[in-house]
């Protein structure tokens, strides 16, 4: 089947409409020529009145029959018969829809025009409005977060692999981490974003030496000489235990500590040595290949990535879950800004503008080619037939225009012989 053919059983329903209505107005245009002939037969060769009604149906024959010829050679030859310049749609459709794609890009895809269509139709405030109704941001959450869940789920753990080894891996081995590191700890130090970690890990090392005492002194024990007494080994771990946690305790209670000091001016100086020492930077770059070239860094990557699939997915796929309804509160509140921040508004059509230029420009041809592409596969005959089958109804009152205005000329034309002669 051709591509015309599959076309014209896209919608028979609506086929059929059209060619209904191209029948009645053929059957209008025909009937007028076949009253116009009949008036010229039945008044042939009469005076006064009736010479004027004669003129007038020799020229609405004449004008029928010429417009006939005209509408109909566009789609086929008149009576099959082989004139010059006829059925030019089946035999120029290449140029007709290489005129087609012109006229559309030069008058269509325009920026100005683009722009002006883009305002004109208020796409914010249209946005605005419809999302301000939170069943409408609800059903664009459920809708995000359907396409997201498919998506997380068509991820297979060789696509991850494939990312690590062959994107991310090379990247990182070209990327130097000494400046990256030294940039983030001196970053770090100044801001004293690590006090809090510190204070974390003081808690936590501080609350475990309390409740695993007898875990700590069997440690120690299991590394003290052997001809030590026992009695003496037991005294000696509790007491340093004991130092151990008196020593957190004030580290812990001491914001100034000499401890706290002597770490912040280890990170600063490492932090400087990073950016600045040649042999910190070259320990740095061979702990980082060291990294990479670790078997289980691929592995790790993959475990990663599928523990933050499932609280993803988990998340979407809850209705009522907490990510989906700050997803939907989101959604409503910029509703609202949209509505009344005009500034906004403007600022978010220049953007649409903006992608729809851009698009155009970028694929302006592609599209516009799709018209010459698409006419190119049809088959001649076909596509007359199709053409005619839309635009035939409309053409057909050239028919019955030129019959009515060709009478009236007639009738004019009479007049002024009959002046002229008289």
């Amino acid at each position: 089947m051709s591509a015309t053919a599959a076309l014209m059983m896209a919608d028979p329903a609506a086929d059929a409409v059209r060619r209904r209505g191209l029948r009645r107005m053929r059957t209008l245009a025909v009937a007028l020529l076949l009253f116009a002939a009949a008036v010229y037969l039945a008044t042939r060769g009469m005076t006064g009145f009736w010479g004027f009604v004669n003129a007038g149906a020799e020229a609405s024959m004449v004008g029928a029959i010429a417009d006939w010829f005209a509408v109909t050679a566009l789609f086929r030859h008149p009576l099959g018969l082989p004139v010059p310049h006829t059925a030019l749609v089946p035999k120029r459709k290449d140029e007709l829809a290489k005129g087609l794609e012109e006229f559309f890009g030069e008058n269509f895809l325009h920026e100005t025009i683009i722009r002006e269509r883009v305002a004109a139709a208020d796409v914010s405030l249209r946005l605005g409005r419809w999302l301000a109704e939170p069943a409408h941001a609800r059903r664009v959450v459920d809708e995000v977060a359907d396409v997201a869940s498919i998506g997380l789920s068509k991820v297979e753990d060789r696509h991850v692999a494939d990312l690590v080894e062959q994107v991310l891996v090379p990247r990182f081995r070209e990327e130097p981490i000494a400046p990256l590191l030294g940039t983030f700890v001196v970053e770090m130090v100044r801001d004293d974003l690590h006090h809090g970690v510190v204070d974390l890990a003081l808690e936590e090392l501080h609350r475990w030496l309390l409740e695993n005492e007898e875990t700590f002194t069997e440690v120690l024990s299991e590394r003290a000489p052997w001809w030590a007494p026992p009695r003496l080994n037991e005294a000696v771990t509790q007491r340093i235990h004991l130092e151990a946690v008196r020593w957190l305790a004030d580290i812990r209670a001491d914001p100034r500590h000499h401890a706290r000091e002597a770490l912040d001016s280890m990170l600063a100086q490492l932090g400087q040595d990073l950016l600045f020492d040649a042999d910190t930077q070259a320990r740095a770059e061979q702990m980082k290949n060291r990294l990479l070239d670790h078997p289980q860094f691929s592995a790790t990557g993959i475990s990663l990535w599928n523990a933050l699939r499932r609280a993803l997915l988990g998340a979407l796929r809850d209705p009522s879950g907490p990510l989906r309804e700050r997803l939907q509160g989101e959604l409503v509140a910029f509703a609202g800004r949209l509505l009344e921040d005009d500034t906004l508004r403007r600022r978010l059509d220049g953007v649409v503008a903006d992608g729809a230029v851009f698009a155009v420009e970028r694929y302006g041809t592609e599209l516009t080619a799709v018209i010459t592409h698409t006419i190119q596969r049809w088959d001649g005959k076909e596509a007359a037939e199709r053409i005619e089958l839309h635009v035939g109804r409309d053409l057909q009152f050239i028919r019955i225009n030129g019959t009515i205005v060709g009478g009236l000329v007639g009738v004019l034309i009479h007049g002024v012989s009959v002046v002229l002669g008289g």
